[in-house]
């Protein structure tokens, strides 16, 4: 049956064909293959050229095949099956068979920048995310269109519920369900876009497109030739310029007036000749920078330029630079094979990209792509191409500036990862100094020259288009322009962390849509690569969470308040240990919960990923308020909230808190058919922004931080005590920075700590950090910076606080035996008496130097010291290295070397003196103590005891009983022999001798007592025997 096409979509077709402007239809249901074919053929007939070419986006499966010969099979199987009328030709096979169609996997997209095609088709809607809506829209040109094709559906509404494929990544083991908020965000913007039309599978017009009512034909604004104002100010400059030999040619392949002008700019810059300029040009996504400096580089070697440099993120960026070098060469006359050559990269990761164009028409010239790193390789360099200098870091981008000709191209929006840290501080600086050198030097050629252009008008379609307009809308692609100023930057005491409701965010109220913008705006200007899939991520994750700090808010006011900084926070952790064991024994890490997976791979623990935590993913301040403690402010609230210090203890202690559900518009709309539904933004939201008085936090172990190490950003984290537990071995090859994963513990009651380490449960684990660090010093980051790597370590290098009694307890290095032996002792004296070179003590150093760094060895070193050690004994490098690193004269390097050694020479001494000490005999000390009595008291007390005992001797010597022992009893016999021959006379001398036996017969008369007493003691026992027996 031939039904009538509503004529509004015809007009809405036309019109985009006159005015160059693209138009966008969605077709909800499942026969959607004819409307394709109609839409088509409208748009065939209203384009006055050549029949527009189609892309067609899918997943991965199409209805018929895009091969020819499978696709007549599949349509054989529908007509046996009765599917499809044979008699009939069928008009979307016709439409496949005519060819003009590209077809294209979502993964596969990337291969398709750059192209142009007349229609987009986008099936698989559930496939699609920010980046590839961006990505295939953009390949429309000016009066083509973009079908969205969506499968049946009850209600608009059902796609706040539609299972996304790219939830499946946000989605954890303890958050997994993912809100579509994203989606509902983006239907209620198609609803406001005036060219954007949502129609049914018979191109019934939906309640939602009610603008499209008021739709009428527009004239068009041509001149007697056909062409718009601005294509007849293109026409007049390329016409005055037609007899300058060099630039008239190259002019004549701009599109646009801008793009015109530009090439001029640079054309002027390098006919100047002096080498000692910088131009930088910005644009959006599609205006042709990257054509006008390819133009510009050919004008380059045409005026004899030999040395040509070309750098970006990957050579693959490159492609259209290097195809309008070509163009170039071929307008000026150049042909290749005989006049140049180009070389294509034989590295399989650059895909064939082309790497240099060697020219040698006039003399030998060369165009050299160079990575952004591999800045110290440029040598004679006389014109440098920086493009997409927005997706390289701030910090290599200035490291490749120097004393030659600099071009520089930024995308200032766009869908490819971009940022504005480029022009909000790089360009600035340049101008400023451009502006100063001017005012000092006064116009001498001594001074750099700074120049900068913009280009606003597109190449594929006309200015002000609707689509690109509601696009930018959608995915915050023009958030630079939404930075407001602030007018008064409140002291960072006096502001407030506030919880963002993400409901109310991103439900397309005019309010909330001004602060998502805002929002954006922020994360553009403080990060240097972002991506409209930042948005969706922020959106529909479950465990993502957002923050703001705002200055004081008056509420008398009606007025958004200023944003200083934004944290998006990711909660992580409460994985199963049954999940840990299996994903260390499979060596496989599941997506999302950077930091457990990470701390339980390096660690190999199984205890830590069960723990809860947060992760800062970013934070961004405002461009004005930068280093002004904003910042820190912010993180020091989000750690005092997530530890319970900012919500009142009767709130915590409530264990259940029943939120008030709100009702989803997807539970009214169900019952109202398609053709009668309404969308509107929902009223019955939450408010916007909560204090964090007002909110439990979440209960958590850590908070921690994902980033590639900078001096900067490692200062600033670990000033707030956050601490390493991974950095990654091998450097960004585009940053050339490290990864880093750094934690600070929470105070919680849940984990049980021994010791009163200040890092609480994570002590062991940063020690066990440190000692690898110091080990790979050597290897892996043998080329970092001293200064980030002494930041990292945290060196003690002050010992004076240090307690004399307790330095066993401490681990100090106690012995030299393991390490050093007499003669490295002998080598390391010499060396300190200056009797030999550093040299000699090279092998010794790195032994030395990693026990100064595990706190071994407490010797008080100065910064600078520490940091030559680290260096030379740590990181192995020489003298030379340490010159260029520390801007110091060899000689000042040396001096710190050699009084470290001595200091350390001298510990290490003491230390053998003591081992020496403990292996010689030793003399038992006698311990002299002080007598309890004096002297004095002692001789007194001894004279008595003499006296008593003289006076006791002189009272005895007259007692008759002690006299009677030498009593002679009957003997008088042995008396009378006594005496000198019997005679019975005394000698004169008065004395005779006579032997007693007084001794014998008292021992005599002693053994006869004894014996009677023996005799009458038997007597007595056998009578009481006797006795003893009568008893009864």
């Amino acid at each position: 049956m031939r039904k009538k096409v509503d004529e509004r979509i015809r007009t809405l077709i036309e019109n985009g064909v006159k005015t160059r402007h693209r138009s966008m239809f969605v077709i909800v249901g499942d026969k959607y293959r004819d409307q394709i074919v109609n839409v088509h053929h409208m748009l065939s007939k209203s384009v006055v050229k050549s029949r527009p070419t189609v892309l067609w986006c899918y997943k991965d499966k199409l209805d018929l095949s895009s091969h020819k010969k499978k696709r007549s099979k599949q349509v054989k199987k529908l007509m046996q099956r009765g599917l499809l009328d044979p008699e009939k030709v069928d008009p979307y096979s016709l439409f496949l068979e005519s060819g003009g169609i590209t077809y294209c996997l979502y993964k596969d997209s990337e291969r398709i920048l750059g192209n142009t095609f007349g229609m987009c088709i986008l099936q698989d809607f559930e496939a699609l995310t920010p980046n590839l809506l961006a990505r295939t829209i953009e390949t429309v040109e000016g009066g083509g269109l973009i079908l969205l094709l969506l499968r049946s559906l009850s209600s608009l509404t059902s796609l706040y519920t539609m299972v996304m494929d790219v939830h499946g990544r946000f989605r954890t083991e303890s958050h997994s369900e993912a809100t579509g908020r994203f989606n509902e965000r983006f239907l209620l913007s198609i609803a406001s876009c005036k060219a954007c039309v949502v129609m049914d599978d018979e191109l019934n017009i939906l309640p939602i497109s009610s603008h499209i009512r008021s739709i009428t034909p527009v004239p068009i604004m041509e001149d007697s030739e056909g062409l718009s104002e601005a294509e007849r100010d293109l026409k007049n400059l390329k016409e005055q310029l037609s007899s300058d030999i060099l630039v008239g040619p190259l002019i004549k392949k701009c599109c646009t007036l801008d793009q015109g002008k530009a090439v001029i700019t640079f054309l002027d810059t390098i006919l100047d000749k002096t080498l000692r300029s910088t131009v930088a040009l910005l644009a959006g996504r599609g205006r042709g920078k990257s054509a006008a400096l390819g133009l510009a580089v050919a004008g380059a070697v045409a005026a004899g330029y030999s040395n040509i440099f070309v750098t970006a993120p990957s050579p693959e960026n490159l492609k259209t630079l290097f195809e309008f070098i070509c163009r170039g060469f071929d307008t000026l006359g150049y042909k290749e094979h005989l006049d140049y050559d180009v070389v294509k990269s034989a590295n399989p990761e650059f895909k064939r990209a082309t790497v240099r164009i060697n020219i040698y028409k006039q003399h030998r010239q060369t165009i050299q792509y160079l990575q952004p790193h591999e800045h110290e390789k440029l040598s004679q360099v006389e014109l440098l191409v920086i493009d997409e200098a927005a997706a390289i870091p701030l910090p290599v981008v200035k490291s490749l500036l120097g004393p030659y000709l600099v071009f520089l191209s930024s995308t200032v929006n766009g869908y490819e990862g971009t940022g504005r840290s480029l022009s909000l501080k790089l360009l600035q600086q340049l101008e400023e100094q451009s502006q100063m050198s001017a005012k000092t030097i006064g116009g001498t050629l001594s001074g750099r020259v700074f120049k900068k252009v913009e280009l606003s008008e597109s190449i594929r379609y006309a200015s002000g288009d609707p689509i690109e307009s509601w696009l930018h809308g959608l995915l915050c692609l023009d958030a630079t322009s939404s930075i407001p100023n602030i007018s008064r930057l409140p002291p960072p005491s006096e502001c407030d962390l506030y919880y963002v409701n993400r409901d109310t965010l991103f439900s397309y109220h005019k309010d909330s849509e001004l602060f998502l913008q805002r929002m954006m705006a922020l994360y553009v200007a403080s990060h240097y690569k972002n991506s409209p899939n930042d948005l969706q991520l922020m959106a529909d994750a479950p465990a993502h969470h957002l923050f703001v700090l705002l200055g004081p808010v008056d509420e008398s006011k009606n007025h958004l308040p200023d944003i200083l900084c934004v944290i998006q926070v990711c909660l992580e952790g409460q994985i199963s240990r049954k999940s840990v064991m299996k994903s260390l024994s499979d060596g496989h890490q599941p997506s999302g919960d950077q930091i457990p997976w990470k701390f339980s791979e390096q660690f190999q623990d199984t205890v830590f990923p069960s723990l809860s935590g947060a992760r800062i993913v970013r934070i961004a301040v405002h461009p004005s308020a930068l280093r002004l403690g904003y910042g820190s402010t912010a993180v020091e609230l989000l750690t005092r909230y997530y530890e319970g210090q900012l919500t009142p203890i009767s709130e915590n202690d409530v264990e259940n808190v029943v939120e008030n559900p709100y009702v989803r518009v997807t539970d009214a709309a169900e019952k109202v058919s398609l053709l009668e539904e309404n969308i509107k933004p929902r009223l019955d939201l939450p408010p916007l922004l909560v204090h964090l008085r007002e909110r439990k936090p979440e209960k958590l172990h850590y908070i921690g931080v994902s980033f590639g190490v900078t001096l900067d950003l490692f200062r600033f984290w670990r000033k707030h005590k956050f601490a390493p537990f991974y950095i990654g071995q091998i450097p960004s090859t585009v940053t050339g920075e490290h990864s880093c994963m750094i934690l600070k513990p929470l105070n919680s009651d849940d984990i049980e700590v021994s010791g009163s380490d200040n890092w609480g449960f994570f002590g062991p684990f940063y020690q066990d950090f440190r000692r690898r660090f110091t080990r790979l010093l050597g290897s892996s980051f043998r080329a970092m910076e001293y200064k980030l790597a002494m930041s990292i370590l945290d060196p003690k290098i002050n010992f004076s606080e240090q307690e004399p009694g307790v330095s066993t307890s401490h681990g100090f290095l106690r012995s030299l035996a393991e390490i050093m032996s007499p003669y490295d002792m002998k080598r390391l004296e010499a060396y300190t008496n200056n009797l030999v070179d550093f040299h000699m003590i090279l092998d010794l150093l790195p032994l030395i130097v990693h026990q100064f760094f595990q706190e071994k060895l407490p010797v008080n070193l100065s910064y600078a010291q520490a940091s030559v050690l680290l260096c030379m004994g740590l990181q192995n490098q020489s003298v030379t290295y340490i010159e260029g690193q520390m801007k110091l004269e060899r000689q000042q390097i040396l001096s710190l070397f050699i009084k470290a050694m001595k200091k350390l020479h001298k510990y290490l001494d003491s230390i053998a003196s003591e081992e020496i000490k403990s292996t010689l005999p030793r003399i038992k000390e006698v311990v002299m103590l002080p007598h309890d009595v004096s002297v004095d008291d002692d001789l007194n007390d001894a004279a008595k005891q003499v006296k008593a005992k003289m006076q006791a001797e002189t009272e005895n010597l007259l007692n008759p009983e002690l006299l009677q022992q030498y009593a002679i009893v009957d003997r008088d016999a042995d008396f009378e022999n006594a005496l000198p021959n019997g005679a019975g006379k005394i000698p004169s001398s008065g004395l005779i001798s006579v032997k007693s036996t007084r001794n014998k017969m008292e021992k005599h008369e002693k053994q006869k007592e004894s014996h009677d007493n023996k005799k009458k003691r038997g007597k007595d026992d056998s009578g009481f025997r006797l006795n003893k027996k009568k008893k009864p």
